[in-house]
């Protein structure tokens, strides 16, 4: 390891070398990719070096802790070694997890899908309350939010919304969302006072670059009809709500949160260059990626990732078997609890694995 390590912090000082070239700034497209390469290498690179120093002080110690000419300085030389040997066991454990394969993904924005599943208007009320808790997580994150599609319920809830999040990092802690959520509350329609048990689906999607997913125009049916919904007299007027069918895929995108027709088209293209990524790279590794069914599942109660329990103010993750009990600051946006935690289960099996 401390090898590949040594090689890994030569090519980040070369790289330095290359940012701070006159010749390589003046060529943008080129010193914009050495930036990015050595950024992708500094954490690794610091850490190792971090390392190096913790290593270098225990030998030191260990010297002088061994020195009978100054018994004083080799027994604090002595006292501070069990320290220096768990800075050493803390510091290779975190390079192991730094030199994990990184997800080619984690830097990008995200298409998150919400659904109702099992259970009605309440379902589809709990997809709101989903819908709500991921967008002001987002904005704790000062990450960019926007709605690229939307079909509501009479009564406030989401039938199906899809939210654009744009910001560093939001893959990368977003991505374990993907799952069945079921909720165990009181129903504001319930007059007996009831606990029922209700279901909502999450999708969340890395966003495909157009240079990633070419889209042949030839290939694409696109069908305008008039929105529905909240959204004044325009509403079921003008044809400006947007459908686009992947004809070799047979994926569907609608868009109609809009009122003009070519904003519609562009929302529904990067929805659909998302779902076509997504097919692309299961198909790509259909042993390893999850499907779309595995990831959300059916929207049946059973199949859940987490449940929120409303009465004991409980929010349980099922798959890393993590509870917690304070509900509403998670509803709020403060899951990073759950997320850290999830984190470290994936690499904690990852490195299993290695």
């Amino acid at each position: 390891m401390l090898e590949k390590l040594a090689a890994l912090a030569e090519k980040f000082d070369h790289l330095t070398e290359l940012v701070s070239d006159p010749d390589i700034i003046a060529d943008q497209p080129t010193w914009k990719k050495h930036v990015k390469a050595r950024a992708e290498l500094e954490d690794v690179v610091l850490a190792y070096r971090e390392h190096l120093a913790v290593l270098q002080q225990i030998a030191e110690n260990t010297e002088l802790a061994t020195d009978k000419s100054d018994p004083e300085l080799a027994e604090m030389a002595a006292m501070e070694l069990p320290e220096l040997i768990e800075q050493k066991a803390a510091g290779e454990e975190r390079l192991r997890v730094l030199l994990l394969p990184k997800d080619p993904n984690d830097d990008k924005n995200v298409i998150i899908e919400f659904r109702a599943g099992t259970g009605g208007d309440e379902a589809a009320l709990f997809a709101n309350d989903l819908f709500n808790m991921y967008r002001r997580y987002a904005e704790k994150q000062r990450w960019r939010t926007e709605i690229m599609n939307a079909n509501y319920t009479d009564i406030g809830g989401i039938k199906e919304l899809v939210l654009l999040v744009e910001g560093k990092g939001a893959y990368s802690r977003l991505k374990f969302e993907s799952g069945v959520h079921r909720v165990q509350r009181v129903p504001s329609t319930e007059s007996g006072g009831r606990i029922h048990t209700s279901a909502a689906t999450v999708a969340v999607l890395p966003e495909a670059e157009e240079v990633e997913v070419e889209i042949n125009p030839n290939d694409i049916r696109i069908d305008l009809f008039c929105a529905s919904g909240p959204g004044g007299q325009c509403v079921n007027t003008t044809q400006s709500a947007v459908r686009i069918t992947h004809i070799p895929t047979g994926i569907v995108v609608s868009c109609q949160d809009e009122k003009s027709q070519i904003k519609n088209k562009a929302k529904g293209m990067r929805v659909l260059r998302a779902r076509v990524l997504e097919k692309m790279q299961e198909e790509a590794a259909s042993s390893e990626a999850a499907t779309r069914k595995s990831m959300v599942g059916s929207g049946d109660r059973s199949e859940r990732i987490r449940t929120y329990n409303f009465p004991e103010r409980r929010v349980t993750d099922h798959r890393i078997n993590l509870t917690l009990y304070r509900l509403e600051a998670i509803l709020q946006g403060e899951i990073d609890e759950i997320i850290d935690a999830l984190v470290t289960s994936d690499q904690a099996a990852r490195l299993k694995e290695e």
